[in-house]
């Protein structure tokens, strides 16, 4: 069981977890890409080699369990790739929050294809929102009231985001109870995506739970939400 309350399984690479995900997603009769994609959260924050205060020492990244190193763009092409060969729809916080640098040129290259989505870089904050949609960096937000601290403050960056055409994701984050607040944001704004985790602890599932209930209650009224068109990559190559 991970920190944050989802299974995770050994593997002694990153792409062998992907490779389950895929056969997961198969094995379950359904069309990757298409009745069930991939999202990735690289928190690439926490990759980083090296000490923020030396200058360039934070410039590269680690992929510990594979003992490898590489710089920004060379993560940036990893991903890249991946997106290619696996059903990947979404990657969240691809680069380091201060690398502001590799976020753009990640974006550009790859946001016409998947969600570029920003939650250490954005922290649920309108200014930074508006400030990273001018510059080119990022096309999704992760939305979390317990990291922004108010509601109003949310609904702010939410609608920073709206107003940039971005996609937008309320979402859960670490030290969650079990009250669903987050499900009526996420419904009650036509959020379109809710980020709630794995079903193994009962803080999240009572969140599943309450979306449930939701849809159940507006029966025929209720709609799925779905990720924005884009041109997808997976099988291209």
């Amino acid at each position: 069981m991970a920190d944050e309350g989802g299974w995770w399984p050994e593997f002694s690479s990153n792409s062998d977890a992907l490779d389950m995900l895929l056969l997961a997603i198969e094995r379950a009769d359904l069309r990757p890409g298409i009745d069930a994609a991939i999202a990735i959260d690289v928190a690439a924050s926490q990759l980083r080699s090296g000490s923020s205060t030396v200058p360039g020492s934070g410039s590269r990244y680690r992929f510990a369990s594979e003992n490898r190193e590489m710089t920004g763009d060379e993560l940036a092409d990893v991903l890249f790739q991946w997106c290619r060969r696996y059903p990947i729809v979404s990657v969240e916080d691809p680069l380091a929050e201060d690398d502001d640098t590799g976020m753009r040129a990640f974006t550009a290259r790859a946001g016409g294809h998947v969600q570029v989505i920003g939650d250490d870089y954005l922290v649920t904050s309108a200014d930074r929102i508006s400030a990273a949609a001018a510059a080119g960096a990022c096309n999704a937000v992760l939305l979390k009231p317990n990291q922004s601290g108010t509601i109003t403050e949310t609904k702010a960056a939410f609608e920073a985001a709206r107003a940039a055409g971005w996609s937008t994701i309320v979402s859960a984050r670490s030290g969650e109870t079990e009250d669903v607040t987050i499900v009526h944001l996420a419904v009650g704004w036509a959020a379109g995506q809710l980020k709630v985790g794995s079903c193994a602890r009962s803080e999240r599932t009572a969140k599943w739970n309450e979306a449930l209930r939701i849809e159940e209650a507006l029966g025929d009224r209720a709609r799925l939400g779905r990720l924005p068109v884009r041109t997808p990559l997976w099988a291209k190559s």
